[in-house]
């Protein structure tokens, strides 16, 4: 990872971490999903550098990046803190979802990198729940921005 994204990453973990400490962290009922937020941008980024994903990936790969670091999404981080990472967390999980079909391996080498949990079984278990997590209507928008 370049600088730059590094240290994004590293800032996230950290603030993220710090959350879970908290009252509001390590009782809110979806912490384990925001606990891989770091996790998720890491792998769409070593994604969007591997030479193995197809152009048409990589492009929607892109765009979830630059929506993972833009301070205006559809839950801003910067007025709900950590929370406001579960729209991010829940189209990480549509994209990822929708890669395994094509380039599964790929996905599970970069996700060994980061994490011993069962990528799919998470994915599905973020999917299962997500319009709890962002409501229905968020979850159509955002699909239908990133055709996923």
């Amino acid at each position: 990872m370049k600088n730059k994204e590094e240290d994004f990453y590293k800032s996230l973990r950290i603030k993220i971490n710090k959350w879970v400490k908290s009252d509001e962290g390590n009782t809110h009922k979806y912490v384990e999903y925001i606990l891989v937020t770091p996790d998720f941008f890491y792998v769409l980024w070593q994604l969007m550098l591997d030479e193995r994903i197809p152009y048409e990936f990589k492009m929607k790969v892109g765009l979830v990046v630059a929506y993972f670091i833009s301070p205006i999404d559809l839950i801003p981080e910067a007025v709900v803190g950590p929370i406001g990472y579960l729209d991010d967390v829940a189209l990480s999980a549509g994209l990822l979802n929708k890669m395994m079909e094509d380039s599964g391996d790929i996905v599970e080498e970069h996700w060994k990198e980061v994490s011993d949990i069962n990528l799919l079984k998470l994915i599905k278990s973020i999917l299962k729940v997500v319009d709890n997590l962002i409501g229905r209507g968020m979850w159509d928008r955002l699909r239908g921005k990133f055709d996923i």
